[in-house]
């Protein structure tokens, strides 16, 4: 190895050999993300177009989306090779950026084109995030998780910059719908850096726990379209796991509605909610890749999971009775930055290192149900009480208290998971029970 290698793997906290597989998990979350982030600012803009009023219906919407299409995705998981499976996702996400290109540039305003573009993008950040983060737990065992996730979590960081910055540049220029195009090609390079992975684990994974015949990456993955349900159902630990993540929606959409509010109220048109949304997205991104390099995965080695899945929310926690006590702009978006930095920074990798002792099923079924039909499920649900709050008149402050009663009990089941996966990476894989 040379002196340069050598610092690298130490600066990222990697052992020797693992330098090639965490670039690729990096450049694969920058690609991944870059293009998400520059359709996302469309994606709010679009949102706000069919009225602030009615985003729990566009989030309803989504949900119902996501009870269709997780059967079909876990119908081809079952049949397709896992060493395959993302191909084809990512393919079908491919062919669907490209029809909107082609849609945009036919009739960029219409309202319900933008009304199934905010359904559609909802739908398919969840899908390749969560594929992609199931692919990490395969190819990256317990302990290297907790070194290796917080650097690969920073590519995600970097597209996140990266991302907002190419969309107010060149929307002016390239529209939806060259920025569609773009996405597309994007999306296409993290298939190659997948197979790159893949072919990493075959030569450094067949020692882990784990690598039996059953999981063995040139199979499908065991069970039927429905059986990322029934192993949740089966497990108190995977149920533990859907209520941090229905706790972190509710937190979410919370806050999420209350921005898109003042976004409309504050910026009418069009190019300046796109713009305001880009600087703040590029505001949570900077601040979230620079804990994610110097803070994430030393903290996650010495205090363990739990502490990254309960400080968060302890934080929150916090922001909402000082938005209770001094309700304000300034605070809520003080807040709201503040919660997505902690999501990307610690929450996520955090909450992915949950999966990285279990078993091929856990990690792709489960793992997706978990990540689509129950954080939308919980989205759904949370834009719905969020419309009952403000129907009761007592404006932020009665969102606030209940938002701060959500987290604390969100940090409570974090500490409790986060303690359960720290004991879990040092045992063999299991079901987790």
């Amino acid at each position: 190895m040379t002196p340069i290698a050598a610092r690298f793997t130490q600066v990222i906290n990697a052992r020797p050999g693992e330098g090639q597989a965490a670039l690729a998990g990096f450049a694969l979350f920058f690609c991944l993300f870059c293009g998400y982030f520059m359709l996302r600012p469309i994606r709010e803009s679009m949102g706000i177009q069919g009225g602030v009023e009615n985003l729990q219906w566009l989030f309803t919407a989504t949900f119902i989306a996501m009870l269709v299409a997780v059967p079909l995705f876990g119908w081809l998981n079952s049949r397709v090779a896992r060493l395959h499976y993302i191909d084809w996702v990512y393919g079908f996400f491919c062919g669907n950026l490209l029809l909107f290109a082609v849609a945009f540039g036919a009739a960029e305003q219409g309202i319900w084109l933008a009304r199934l573009f905010y359904v559609w993008i909802s739908v398919y950040n969840l899908f390749v995030i969560s594929v992609a983060w199931s692919l990490m737990a395969d190819v990256f065992d317990g302990a290297q998780a907790k070194r290796l996730f917080a650097f690969i979590a920073a590519g995600a960081s970097v597209g996140g910059l990266v991302g907002p910055a190419l969309s107010a540049l060149l929307v002016s220029v390239m529209g939806p719908s060259g920025l569609s195009v773009l996405a597309a090609v994007l999306l296409a390079i993290a298939v190659a850096l997948k197979h790159l992975l893949m072919s990493w684990r075959a030569v450094h994974g067949a020692g882990r726990p784990g690598a039996a015949q059953a999981e063995n990456p040139r199979r499908p993955v065991a069970g039927n379209p429905f059986s990322g349900l029934t192993r949740v159902l089966q497990s108190r630990y995977l149920l533990g796991v859907c209520a941090f993540v229905v706790l972190l929606a509710t937190v979410s959409t919370f806050l999420y509605f209350e921005q898109a509010r003042l976004v409309a109220e504050l910026f009418p048109s069009r190019e300046e909610q796109v713009r305001v949304f880009g600087i703040i997205d590029f505001v949570v991104q900077a601040g979230a890749l620079t804990a994610q390099l110097f803070i994430t995965g030393r903290l996650a080695q010495r205090l363990g999971v739990k502490t990254l899945l309960a400080l968060v929310p302890a934080l929150v926690c916090l922001g909402f009775i000082g938005l209770a006590l001094a309700p304000s702009f300034a605070m809520l978006a003080g807040l709201m930055i503040a919660r997505r930095i902690g999501e990307y920074a610690f929450v996520r990798p955090g909450r992915e290192m949950l999966f990285a002792p279990l078993d091929a099923e856990a990690k792709y079924k489960a793992k997706n149900f978990i990540d689509t039909v129950v954080y939308r499920g919980g989205d759904a649900f949370s834009g719905w009480v969020k419309s009952l709050l403000d129907l009761l008149g007592q404006g932020v402050v009665l969102i606030a208290l209940v938002g701060a009663a959500c987290a604390a009990l969100w940090g409570v089941v974090g500490w409790y998971l986060g303690g359960k996966a720290d004991t879990a990476s040092t045992q063999p894989v299991g079901p987790h029970k």
